[in-house]
């Protein structure tokens, strides 16, 4: 399998997923047993349905505004800020623009 990012070089996570006009790219970056990283994109009025997952996750938004409600509270997160969502906890998300971001999951022990 062909690496999509080199390790043990510099990577600008932003300038490395673009966008698609009504739709949303996802590109893994790592994935082993600890857990995986994935970088998306969203066109503004794109998102993520309501679900769990039974791991925690964090979320650092890289480009843009959304709208992430866990547990039934929204937060409106934008670049540069970070949350991070509870395992078994419901999540789901909303570009309120076009909206970038790393998404870090790491399994429990």
């Amino acid at each position: 399998m062909d690496e999509l990012f080199k390790k043990g070089t510099i990577l600008d996570f932003e300038k490395l997923i673009d966008y698609s006009a009504g739709g949303v790219i996802s590109k893994q970056v790592l994935k082993n047993e600890a857990g995986n990283v994935t970088l998306f994109s969203f066109d503004k009025g794109q998102g993520l349905s309501e679900h769990t997952a039974p791991f925690d996750a964090m979320v650092q938004v890289l480009d843009g505004e959304a709208i992430i409600t866990i547990g039934g509270n929204p937060l409106h997160l934008k670049q540069g800020e970070t949350v991070i969502m509870p395992a078994n906890v419901t999540h789901a998300l909303f570009a309120t623009e076009q909206f970038k971001m790393l998404l870090t999951m790491i399994k429990g022990v």
